[in-house]
């Protein structure tokens, strides 16, 4: 696939971000339960990935060629969910039993929901996974990618480096990692808390390529994580993101991290996001009849 830019705009994937969002809040609303800010940081991503990157569908979810996706800051499982039910490997529906009594939809990602690959909980381990898969498909000479969103928290956690070490070492190029660099966690802003700066260099130092990004920005987005890696080495991509991004009394708060949206706040927040749609949905109808230019 080509990497240069063809369009400044990614409209189907801007109004899915806006559908998704709305969806997203609902299903944390009825649980009751659910990490709202970093699923709204990561969904841009998600969606990204599965829409425009992984070469999985519900069709080729056993198929041992498909790439494989594991969600290591796995505390933002409802996002996920959401992407997957979009993409059809389950139904909507199923998201009504989030967080009930024998319902596989839990808090955290497991493989008895279909799509996903691995159990992730405890951060630090996802891209400890990562290698080990990357690793066996380099050894089978098999011709899927691996990739791993963490969150800049995560970072804080010495099995990571290990697991980055060991990737370089084994020349897993193979392997994409990201970084959902919103710069808060549960405790405040992750400089404060234990800083990962400076994130490019510590990751270079490690021998990974690194390419950074707006997290929020579909087609820069697609563009990086479509550009082929250098031979031998892993790719890490740092996507610059908006705790809570979408919804304004969300956006760089670190109460939303583990906050649940009361009736109130999702009509509030549903509000927000139907004028955010009016508003896109007729940019884009203006841009059609010439009279903006992008």
């Amino acid at each position: 696939m080509s990497s240069g830019r063809v369009d400044t705009r990614d409209w189907e994937l801007e109004l899915k971000g806006i559908e998704l969002r709305r969806r997203l809040l609902e299903v944390i609303h009825q649980a009751g339960a659910g990490h709202t800010g970093g699923g709204l940081s990561c969904l841009d991503i998600l969606i990204v990935l599965y829409h425009r990157i992984l070469n999985v569908s519900p069709e080729t979810v056993e198929d041992p060629g498909r790439d494989r996706y594991v969600q290591s800051k796995g505390h933002s499982v409802e996002a996920l969910y959401c992407v997957l039910a979009d993409r059809g490997f389950f139904p909507w529906s199923d998201l009504e039993t989030l967080c009930r009594y024998r319902s596989p939809y839990v808090g955290h990602p497991t493989r008895h929901v279909r799509g996903i690959e691995m159990n992730t909980g405890a951060l630090g381990h996802g891209l400890s996974i990562c290698v080990g898969m990357a690793w066996a498909g380099q050894r089978d000479r098999a011709t899927y990618r691996v990739f791993t969103l963490l969150g800049d928290g995560e970072l804080a956690e010495g099995s990571v480096w290990e697991a980055a070490m060991a990737a370089a070492h084994y020349q897993l190029d193979n392997l994409i990692a990201i970084v959902d660099h919103n710069g808060l966690q549960i405790t405040g802003p992750t400089r404060q808390v234990m800083s990962p700066e400076p994130l490019e260099d510590k990751w270079r130092a490690f021998g990974w390529t690194v390419r950074r990004v707006n997290g929020h920005d579909y087609v820069r987005l697609t563009e990086v994580l479509r550009q082929p890696p250098e031979h031998g080495r892993p790719t890490v991509v740092i996507a610059d993101t908006v705790k809570g991004k979408g919804i304004s009394f969300m956006e760089g708060v670190a109460r939303w991290h583990h906050g649940v949206p009361n009736a109130e706040e999702l009509a509030r927040a549903r509000a927000e996001l139907d004028e955010a749609e009016r508003r896109l949905r007729a940019e884009r109808a203006l841009l059609a009849r010439g009279v903006l230019t992008a």
